[in-house]
């Protein structure tokens, strides 16, 4: 095990979340494209949703100074905490829940107190989709909490999840801003979602849906599982049409604040002295694919000097074990099960930006040459527990697991490959 390089590629890693500082990306934001000024009489509605949403609204607070503002926040219980002049509530993720359904019903009352000489201010972050489980129609949480955990297990990517996601919830894929109207609504987006696309990023609350219902229905059938939903949601998707707004969308100005790739930058430059390359900011798709490319770029790469290999992106798992774990750790485990010896030291770490990878305490794992004998040497067996996608169990016998707790921002995940000289 080479110490060194664990450490510098942990050091690597907590330079790409620093890069993400929700508030810094803010305060750079604001100085481009301020809010706007207030109306006679009006007052500002604060409303920030996501893993990074308690730091953008302390920072949105600071930023407003002493002026007539209400402030909801909404974000993951590892990312809680007390914020003066503003109301901080809780929800489930990365599935639904009881509290996250109170808070989306929360955020509706505050938004649709709103008058035209109110501005609305969203602040949205990743993880903002499971976060407001607002069931449209005759749909229940239970109905949004089954179809989250299909989406999970199945593999679905973020942009095919959140268009289906969109089409169940009455805040998603511009729902604040039906209910905000008639305020106008700006936006500040930290984006978690490959290509940056806002519509998709925490399922587009003040953007413009990603598809139909048709789609959304298509993309389920294509994969087999249109019985596995709940009845009332087949009822729902295959109406063919989404339930009529209660009003006309408030006008909304969206602005994109940070980014994956911000992230891959600051990794590069704090590894000069690594000869480091980006050789992937779109490192999507099934997790065995993207373990095959990264094992072929440690092969391809130098032998005569060391090198700083990276990647970002955000890959998906077809669940079919009953193990624990998340993409993350299922990539560095693929990728210590089937490296090659390289004649020289390596050390690969894949973790998702927010410390969080799937159901685990874990932000993803940290391996290298030694890892698949140290977990024979705990008495497991790595490949029978990867077939059982319980990539958790393998890499906590290695000691291999990435744990940082909470980061409070989610720009995705990077995967950065160290080799010695």
């Amino acid at each position: 095990m080479s110490v060194a390089l664990r450490s510098r590629a942990e050091t690597l890693f907590r330079a790409a979340c620093a890069a993400a500082d929700p508030a810094q990306a803010l305060r750079a934001a604001l100085r481009k494209h301020p809010v706007p000024d207030l109306g006679a009489d009006g007052r500002y509605i604060l409303v920030a949703v996501g893993k990074a949403a308690t730091a953008m609204a302390e920072a949105m607070l600071d930023a407003l100074g002493p002026v007539p503002v209400q402030a909801l926040v909404v974000t993951n219980r590892e990312n809680r905490r007390d914020l003066p002049g503003a109301t901080v509530m809780t929800a489930g993720h990365p599935v639904p829940d009881r509290d996250g359904a109170a808070a989306a019903q929360a955020v509706i009352a505050l938004l649709g107190a709103s008058g035209a000489q109110d501005r609305v201010i969203a602040l949205i972050s990743g993880g903002g989709s499971a976060m407001l489980p607002a069931p449209v129609g005759d749909l229940t949480l239970a109905d949004e909490i089954a179809v989250g955990r299909l989406l999970l297990e199945r593999g679905f990517d973020i942009r095919a999840a959140n268009l289906i996601r969109q089409q169940l919830s009455r805040l998603k894929g511009g729902g604040m801003l039906h209910f905000a109207a008639p305020a106008p609504v700006t936006a500040y987006i930290l984006s978690d979602v490959i290509g940056d696309d806002l519509a998709v990023v925490a399922s587009g609350p003040t953007v413009a849906p990603i598809g139909s219902v048709e789609e959304a229905r298509s993309l389920i059938e294509a994969r087999g599982l249109w019985l596995l939903l709940p009845e009332e949601v087949r009822a729902h998707l295959g109406r063919g049409k989404a339930a009529a707004p209660a009003a006309a969308p408030a006008e909304a100005r969206n602005h994109l604040i940070g980014s994956n790739r911000k992230s891959l930058e600051a990794i590069a430059a704090a590894a000069a002295e690594l000869n480091p390359t980006i050789l992937c900011d779109a490192l999507v798709g099934e997790v065995a694919e993207a373990a095959a490319r990264i094992v072929a770029a440690a092969q391809d790469a130098p032998g005569d000097r060391p090198a700083c290999l990276i990647f970002g992106g955000e890959t998906v798992v077809n669940v079919v074990g009953t193990g624990s774990g998340g993409r993350n750790q299922e990539l560095a485990l693929r990728v210590a099960l089937a490296m090659p010896a390289l004649g020289r030291d390596w050390v690969f770490l894949s973790g998702g930006t927010d410390g969080r990878d799937g159901p685990t305490e874990a932000a993803g794992g940290i391996v290298d040459a030694g890892t698949a004998q140290r977990i024979r040497a705990a008495g497991c067996d790595g490949a029978a527990l990867l077939a059982n996608n319980d990539s958790h169990a393998a890499l906590k016998a290695a000691g291999d697991l990435l744990v940082t707790g909470g980061t409070g921002t989610n720009v995705a995940d990077v995967q950065i490959l160290l080799l010695g000289a």
